[in-house]
């Protein structure tokens, strides 16, 4: 969101130490190499760091974490540059069309069941010494490790990249049904890395295995689509820990989307009252309320403070720089 999530301070931490940071130009349909290019970050990538990170992550500590929308909270959201090339629409894997329903929804506690409950988490992570808390959605890929989010759940865009990363899918009021998962490796645009760009404030974190096994054999992974039509019906999901909410549970909002026309973006706008703390979380064409099951198409990037718009959540275009990105997380 563009108030960064929650900050909280806790003295004495040692933060881990990530390894480098690599800008890669991979081709993609429509674009050229400085639009292309994805930044690769080094995350927790032994056992003593995986467990450092669990170990970190105590109930007292998740309770604490800052939504990370504060992070880009005042900040200019104009675009920076191009607008977002969109190439020829693709979805990862194909999944079929579903009809919306007739009315929308501006938000509350998510209470219906399906497969978003489980592949829809929160996300834990340290930058500067605070801990901050965002969402994030396990999503099909073939290393079956993927994590959609947000490019300021993994980065200050500009800036360093987050320690302490993790994801716990299906958190439910302090509960960890399926554990712990921490990154190996955090992915973002250089545009949201060099420059802060909310046109490209989108991530993929790739996670280790835990006990042995990948993320997408214990939870599913939702489908992902790129260079999708604007202005559809769309979900979103998220752990949003601001009045009206206090982060304990999964929360929802829905209604057709709408271009920004207020700070000056290419994003999208849903009229929606989650709050900080579901940064990151998952938004969904062709998604079905019975099954749980969508194809994920932008996450939750940020709120205008004021204005004609100040009630829209907004989230990026997921188009071939996004695309370039997830088929660099997929094969790590």
């Amino acid at each position: 969101m563009r108030s960064n999530l929650s900050r909280t301070l806790l003295g004495g931490l040692a933060a881990l130490a990530l390894g480098g940071s690599v800008a890669v130009a991979l081709g993609a349909p429509s674009q050229a190499s400085e639009s292309t290019a994805v930044v690769v970050h080094s995350a927790a990538t032994t056992l003593s760091a995986q467990d450092r990170v669990t170990d970190y992550w105590t109930p007292q500590r998740m309770r604490d974490a800052v939504p990370a929308d504060v992070l880009v909270a005042g900040r200019d959201k104009a675009s920076a540059g191009d607008p977002v090339a969109a190439g020829r629409p693709t979805v990862v894997p194909q999944a079929a069309a579903k009809p919306a329903p007739s009315a929308a929804f501006v938000g509350g506690y998510y209470s219906g069941g399906g497969k978003v409950v489980d592949t829809t988490g929160k996300v834990f992570f340290t930058l500067g010494g605070v801990n901050y808390v965002c969402s994030g959605s396990a999503v099909s890929s073939g290393n079956k490790d993927v994590v959609l989010t947000a490019g300021h759940c993994v980065n200050e865009g500009p800036g360093a990249f987050a320690t302490n990363w993790a994801f716990v899918p299906a958190y439910d009021d302090g509960a960890r049904p399926y554990g712990t998962f921490t990154a190996r490796q955090l992915t973002t645009t250089t545009q949201w890395q060099n420059s802060g760009d909310f046109d490209y404030d989108v991530a993929f974190a790739v996670l280790n295995t835990l006990n042995g096994a990948h993320l997408t054999d214990v939870v599913g992974g939702q489908a992902i689509g790129f260079n999708q039509a604007r202005g559809q019906y769309m979900y979103s999901f998220g752990y949003p820990a601001a009045n009206p909410y206090d982060g304990s549970d999964i929360a929802w909002c829905h209604g057709t989307v709408v271009q920004d026309t207020f700070g000056g973006s290419s994003d999208q706008g849903l009229d929606c009252n989650l709050t900080g703390g579901s940064s990151g979380g998952p938004w969904f064409v062709n998604y079905t309320e019975s099954t749980g099951v969508g194809v994920l198409n932008s996450v939750n990037s940020f709120k205008y403070r004021g204005g004609s718009m100040r009630n829209y959540m907004f989230g990026p275009y997921l188009g071939d720089v996004a695309q370039t990105l997830y088929g660099t997380a997929s094969s790590l």
